[in-house]
Formats: structure tokens, C-alpha cells, sequence
């Protein structure tokens, strides 16, 4: 868990949170926002808010009274105390890619098994730059569909002892990752303590909860476990083509969904969440990496401060098909200002490829990379008498150099960053070892982190405990 002090990077003026604020106003009040499960509509309806069939009008002051409700900061509870990560403030939590079908590794995409999604947990396992591995982190499509996050859950909470996410393809799905949770973690009453699981809740954009996910945040915040609410927009497909409009329809749906927990349960831990880019005009394509989306990034930061809520936006994100250039620099695209805004939920840290479809190796370690850089950037610098090394200028003189100064030989190991993946060798020598490119070298890197995993220590009797709830419930499920 990193914690950013660094200042804040907001464009917004007061006049402009201002427009936006009568955006959104005026979406829910005039348009509203469809909740496809009866019990959500009723919930507003009791709370004395409009209803025509499964739209819900609201009253925007009941809108902010709600979201008052939900806690400025919260923790989330991992099995191995150490790992435990605060929400909220300056802390950034960074969580693996989410929800690709395929796999890509050593140039080669094929559908995403469950070794891969074990694997993937190990890596994350692994690199402390992840808070953790994530949820779906990939589909794996050689496992029954009805039972399969049954595994993918218990993965999560063996292989990697750090936080994990919920399913939340169903109510029962939550059900289920909530039960394993009391498994893991000594009842309901511990986990409503302190939630253990954060989930994923996106809006159907424009303007619809879907009722399959309206069913597992209903499971969650509940139980009183985070949930992060968010409108997946596109914009040109799932909004209109203007980023104020953008945001003005993405906190219409992000805090409207953030009201129906806080009815559900008040005082739930919820985050804001934002998932904003835009779609090729040509090809109609969806597009990451680009200025827009660092645009509308930046000024969700600046927002959700503004309403006082923790929130989650960014990651390594970029449509690129393979480990390249372009998957570079559009994922600094996307994560430089994800550090600027001080994101504090970052899904998509690592491993994402070509729009989302498919998670990659050789992805994951450029983006622990690209993490380690960037929080080596942004930690404060000190400055003080003895950073400023008169005593090297005096040994040094005139027209001398530094390599051999008393200041250089006691600082050489850790006076500047040192890359996990990056090479600075000159062309011959890079030619003598192979001329191996970043995709080789990523490969290089995460074989020898699978050769030194060690597995997290988990007492045998909740081991014991999950394995038998998980034969129970898929033999239930009819798997």
C-alpha cells in the first residue's frame, strides 16, 4: 500500500464543479435511472423518492444525504495482518487486471484455464507492488460456468494472503464468496467488523443498474463488505461525446448507486468508481490510453473529494495487442494521472491487454514496472544540508568527476532507482546476452518469480473448511 503526498493535480474551477453539479442534478431528476430488481425500487420508494415502474426519480438533497453516510475512509481486512490496506486519504491500493477472457503469453492468445488464473494469483502474490491479485482476474473457460468462482475464490484466499475481491456475477455468487469469507476469517460478525472483500458493482450506461449486479450489492452491503460502484462509460457509445457530459452522467449513476447501498445498510463502505474512455470514431472500437480518458480521470479525483467519497480510476490501461510500444506509453497514459489524481482503488494495475480482453505475463510485469517508477517519483524528495553534498565539491574540484567521491562510493547501491526490467547495457553488450527485447525479459522475470513462490502459510482446518464448502457447493450447483 503506497501512500501519495504529493499535491493533488486538479483542473476543475468552482464554476465548473458547479455546471457539473447541476448536470447531475437535473439527470436525476428529470431522466432518472433505471434499477432493474423490484426490491432496489421499493427501497427508494419507501425513502419517498418518485418511481415509475423501475425508474427512480430522485431528489438530489436525498441523493447527497445518503452519500454523507458512507465512510470517508475504511479498512480492509487481509488474512496476513501485514497485507491489511487502508482505503481512502492518501493511500493508493493497487489491484490486479480484471475480467479478460483470454490469455496472452510468449506471443500466443488462447482462452484463459484456471492455471492461469492460479498463476496469476502467485505473481501477485509475489510483487509487493500489488495490494492484491484482484477478482476475475482472468475467465477461466475450462472451468464449469455455475461453479467456477467457487475455485477462482478459493484461490484468491490460498494462494495470496493479501486482500481479495468478490464475485459478483450473482447474488449467489456473493452469497457464496461471503460464506468462504466467514470461513476464512471466523464468522459474519468479523467480517462486518471489518470488511474482508471489495467487489466490483458496474452500471449497464447508460442510466441502468443491472439486476444481476444490483443482486450481489444488495448480498454485500449487507454484510456490510466495500463495494465499488461503477459507470462503465464509453464515450460515443455508452455516453454522449463531451467529457463535461461524460462526468455529469457518470456521478448521476455513481451516486445514485451509492444511495441504493446506503439504503440497503447505512454507513456501508462504498467507492466511487470511475471507468471513462472513449471509443474509436472510425472503427467504433473502445480506446485506452488516450488524453480524454486522462481528462476525465483527473477531474473524477477532483470530484469525488469534492463529495467527500474514496475512488477508484485508472490502471495499465491501453488497447494494444501485445506487450509493445504502444502498450506503453498508453498505459503511463493512464497511470501517471492515476498517481496525480490520487486514485485510492486502482484496478487494472497489472496485466491488462488489447482493451481488456485478455490478461498477459509479459503485461504484468511492464506494469509492476511502471508502478515501482512511479512510486519512486512520486515519494517526496528531502532536502536537506547533507543531500546537498558540499564535502563531494570540495574532494571533487574543478573539471573532476564523481564516480570515485566518498559521497558516490557510500550511496552507489541506493542513490537512484534501480529497474526491474529496463536495460541500460550498451548495444554490444545487449547483442552479447541475446538482444533480448522488454517481452523476453518480462518473460525471464516471472518464471523465476513462479520458481521462488512460496506459498502463504493457512491454518489446515480452515483450509480443510473451505475445500469441503466448495465440494458441497458445486456438487449443489450440479457441477
Amino acid at each position: 500500500m503506497f501512500e501519495n503526498r504529493m499535491p493533488r493535480y486538479e483542473i476543475l474551477s468552482e464554476e465548473a464543479l458547479g455546471v457539473l453539479e447541476r448536470g447531475w442534478r437535473r439527470i436525476v431528476t428529470e431522466i432518472g435511472v433505471q434499477f432493474a430488481k423490484p426490491e432496489a425500487v421499493e427501497l427508494f420508494r419507501r425513502a419517498g423518492q418518485r418511481v415509475e415502474d423501475d425508474v427512480v426519480f430522485c431528489d438530489p438533497d436525498f441523493v447527497l444525504e445518503q452519500i454523507a453516510l458512507v465512510p470517508h475512509e475504511f479498512e480492509i481486512r487481509a488474512r496476513n495482518p501485514q497485507r491489511t490496506v487502508h482505503i481512502g486519504g492518501d493511500k493508493m491500493v493497487f489491484s490486479g487486471v480484471y475480467g479478460p477472457p483470454f490469455v496472452l503469453e510468449e506471443g500466443r492468445r488462447r482462452d484463459a484455464t484456471m492455471s492461469d488464473y492460479r498463476r496469476f494469483c502467485m505473481l501477485a502474490q509475489q510483487f509487493p507492488e500489488l495490494d492484491s491479485a484482484g477478482g476475475v482476474i482472468c475467465e477461466p473457460n475450462d472451468a464449469p460456468l455455475d461453479s467456477r468462482h467457487l475455485d477462482m475464490v478459493f484461490a484468491l484466499q490460498t494462494l495470496t494472503d493479501k486482500i481479495y475481491m468478490g464475485n459478483v456475477v450473482s447474488g449467489t455468487n456473493a452469497r457464496d464468496t461471503i460464506a468462504m469469507s466467514e470461513i476464512l476469517f471466523g464468522g459474519r460478525e468479523a467480517i462486518e467488523a471489518t470488511p474482508v472483500t471489495i467487489s466490483l458493482i458496474n452500471c449497464n450506461s447508460p442510466l441502468r443498474w443491472d439486476g444481476r449486479m444490483l443482486d450481489a450489492q444488495f448480498e454485500y452491503s449487507a454484510a456490510n463488505q466495500a463495494v465499488v460502484l461503477t459507470p462503465f462509460l464509453l464515450m460515443g457509445a455508452m455516453s454522449p461525446v463531451s467529457i463535461p457530459a461524460t462526468l455529469a452522467q457518470q456521478l448521476a449513476e455513481a451516486l445514485t448507486g451509492i444511495a441504493l447501498s446506503q439504503l440497503v445498510r447505512p454507513g456501508s463502505p462504498v467507492v466511487l468508481g470511475s471507468f471513462l474512455s472513449n471509443i474509436d470514431m472510425q472503427s467504433g472500437s473502445p480506446c485506452f490510453g488516450t488524453p480524454e480518458s486522462a481528462i476525465g480521470l483527473l477531474c473524477t479525483g477532483q470530484i469525488a473529494r469534492h463529495y467527500g467519497l474514496p475512488f477508484r480510476a485508472g490502471g495499465g490501461l491501453t488497447s494494444s495487442q501485445s506487450p509493445d510500444a504502444q502498450a506503453g506509453y498508453e498505459s503511463l497514459m493512464t497511470l501517471l494521472p492515476t498517481f496525480l489524481a490520487g486514485t485510492n482503488f486502482v484496478m487494472h494495475a497489472a496485466g491488462w491487454l488489447e482493451g481488456g480482453l485478455v490478461s498477459s505475463y509479459e503485461k504484468f510485469i511492464v506494469d509492476v514496472e511502471l508502478l515501482r517508477m512511479l512510486r519512486h517519483e512520486f515519494t517526496p524528495l528531502e532536502i536537506d544540508e547533507e543531500s546537498l553534498a558540499f564535502g563531494a565539491h570540495q574532494e571533487v574540484g574543478h573539471g573532476g568527476h564523481f564516480l570515485g567521491a566518498a559521497h558516490t562510493m557510500e550511496r552507489f547501491r541506493t542513490c537512484f532507482y534501480r529497474p526491474l526490467l529496463s536495460s541500460a547495457q550498451n548495444y554490444e553488450r545487449w547483442k552479447r546476452d541475446g538482444g533480448q527485447d522488454t517481452a523476453v525479459r518480462a518473460r525471464a522475470i516471472y518464471e523465476k518469480a513462479f520458481e521462488e513462490y512460496e506459498q502463504p502459510p493457512l491454518d489446515d482446518a480452515v483450509r480443510l473448511e473451505l475445500e469441503e464448502y466448495v465440494t458441497r457447493r458445486r456438487r449443489e450447483l450440479g457441477d
